[in-house]
């Protein structure tokens, strides 16, 4: 497999509210790659600076050091000419299904509007690509002339989902995407991810705080504390036998269906904690 994205030793940083001079890093000198059609998944608790890390490489966070290559260009300073063209081979797929999709306009015209934007087709050709990526994702053929408000969680995030993979882009950023659904439309969510990665040749950078859903889903496992990343490998490696301290705690952090296991979990990670819960 060829790399796609290759991110080298980038570093976010913003201004500290009330302080001129001062600058908080968010991400401190964080380098991986993203083959073809591969899944990497950034791990770490909530102001690790995983989601950050999407933001740099969608040109949305403010980068201070370091350099960003999508298929070998360099991509990390970016001009708008340059983020519309981006936009083809690279998109995002937000947290919340509900806040991600504008209310006020049907499904047709919120899948139409990247098309348009990028002025690949008329409209006529519009609907029937978008007529064929609801169907795609497993939605009624009535989709595109009904509002957001018609469909349940699990369904606005297959709507968030097309309008990703309308222009057919090369890697999504999946931030959180199934945090926000209960467990049983998370598997379902997981499984329709894999099953178009298959069909379609994408490549996924999937930001969580849960280890357990990365488990059975990624090829590659990051661990960010703090902006820093603490520890990589195979989701075996990283979940099965971590070798740090913080992930080991991330892992104890994963819940499990056996309440007597959970206890057990739930122990340990307190006095991994000294007590207290991790954040």
């Amino acid at each position: 497999m060829s790399e796609l994205l290759d991110v080298n030793e980038l570093s976010v940083e913003y201004p500290v509210a009330g302080h001129r001079r001062q600058r908080f890093t968010a991400v401190d000198k964080v380098s991986f790659s993203i083959a073809q059609g591969e899944t990497l998944a950034l791990v770490g608790e909530s102001g690790s600076g995983k989601s950050t890390i999407g933001r740099a490489i969608l040109g949305l966070a403010p980068v201070a050091g370091g350099r960003i290559a999508f298929e070998g260009g360099d991509v990390t300073f970016r001009s708008r000419r340059d983020q519309r063209r981006l936009a083809r081979d690279l998109q995002v797929v937000f947290q919340d299904p509900y806040s991600s999709l504008n209310p006020a306009k049907k499904i047709g015209d919120i899948l139409r509007q990247p098309l348009i934007a990028q002025g690949h087709m008329d409209d006529a050709q519009a609907r029937v690509t978008i007529q064929a990526m609801l169907e795609r994702v497993g939605l009624p053929a009535d989709s595109a002339t009904r509002y957001p408000a018609k469909f349940s969680g699990g369904q606005r995030q297959r709507i968030a989902i097309a309008r990703a993979l309308v222009l057919r882009p090369k890697l999504i950023i999946c931030d959180e995407p199934t945090s926000a659904l209960d467990v049983s439309t998370q598997a379902t969510m997981l499984e329709l991810l894999g099953e178009l990665q298959q069909q379609l040749g994408l490549a996924y950078l999937f930001i969580t705080h849960d280890l357990a859903v990365v488990r059975h889903f990624a090829q590659r496992v990051l661990v960010l504390r703090k902006g820093a990343l603490v520890e990589q490998g195979t989701p075996a490696e990283v979940c099965d036998t971590p070798r740090e301290q913080y992930t080991k705690q991330l892992v104890a952090a994963a819940p499990v269906p056996d309440p007597i296991v959970q206890r057990e979990r739930r122990e340990l990670r307190l006095a991994m904690a000294g007590g207290s819960e991790l954040a």
